[in-house]
């Protein structure tokens, strides 16, 4: 649930650099949902892999998933910032 959140605010902060460089918001947000999801599941495939699932390690293969989906955050947010700002004009 708390990733929803954190999500939420990741996704304000992309559309926010988006804008300065003058590019469109949403789709650089919907681009962060779904770097998000697809690394949280590939996360959890591969902690499955690894680790095996049972009981003792669920919180282990969760936290392994989130770290993987902050990392595909982290690639979107790589990708926007390459691109050059917009200059301003004062």
């Amino acid at each position: 649930m708390i990733e929803i959140i954190v999500l939420y605010f990741l996704c304000k902060q992309i559309g926010a650099t988006a804008l300065q460089k003058g590019l469109k918001p949403a789709k650089w947000k919907i681009l962060t949902v779904v770097a998000w999801i697809t690394g949280e599941f590939t996360g959890l495939i591969i902690g499955v892999m690894l680790f095996g699932f049972d009981q003792n390690n669920l919180l282990g293969l969760m936290a392994f998933a989130v770290a993987c989906a902050f990392g595909g955050y982290l690639l979107v947010r790589a990708s926007l910032e390459k691109i050059p700002s917009i200059p301003q004009d004062n």
